[in-house]
C-alpha cells in the first residue's frame, strides 16, 4: 500500500545539470544518484527528492517542496550566506521574508527553474 511507502517531491527542469548544480553546490545536498533525465538529492535519513527533466516548468505559484526546521532564524539567515534571496509576500506580519502561519512561521524562496521551496518552523511538535 502507499500509505507506508516512503514519498518524495519532483522539482521540474530543462536542464537537469544547471538545477543539480543549485542544490548540490549552492545548497550542499548530496547526490543519493544520478539516473538518466534525474538526480535525487538526500535530506536527511529515509528523504529524498528528484531533479528531473521535464517538458514544462513549475508556474512557482505553489509549494513544490518543504523543509521542516526547528530554528527558522538560523536556517533564513544560512540561505542568506550562501546567496539565496527569500521570496516577499504580502501577509499580514511577515517581516524580512519570515511569514506567520497557522502552524508556526515559514519562508520562502525560489530555485532557479522557478520551484517555489518552503522552509517551516512549526509552533507545536510534529
Amino acid at each position: 500500500m502507499l500509505s507506508d511507502r516512503r514519498a518524495h517531491a519532483v522539482l521540474p527542469t530543462h536542464d537537469v545539470e544547471r538545477l543539480s548544480a543549485f542544490y548540490r553546490d549552492k545548497l550542499g545536498f548530496p547526490v543519493r544518484a544520478t539516473l538518466p533525465g534525474g538526480v535525487l538529492f538526500e535530506t536527511t535519513t529515509g528523504s529524498i527528492f528528484a531533479v528531473t527533466r521535464q517538458g514544462s516548468l513549475s508556474s512557482g505559484a505553489h509549494t513544490q517542496l518543504g523543509f521542516t526546521v526547528t530554528n527558522l532564524d538560523e536556517e533564513v539567515a544560512d540561505l542568506r550566506a550562501r546567496g539565496i534571496e527569500l521570496e516577499s509576500y504580502d501577509i499580514p506580519g511577515m517581516i524580512d521574508g519570515i511569514a506567520p502561519t497557522p502552524s508556526g512561521r515559514a519562508a520562502w524562496f525560489k530555485d532557479p527553474d522557478n520551484n517555489l521551496i518552503g522552509v517551516i518552523e512549526f509552533s507545536a511538535p510534529t
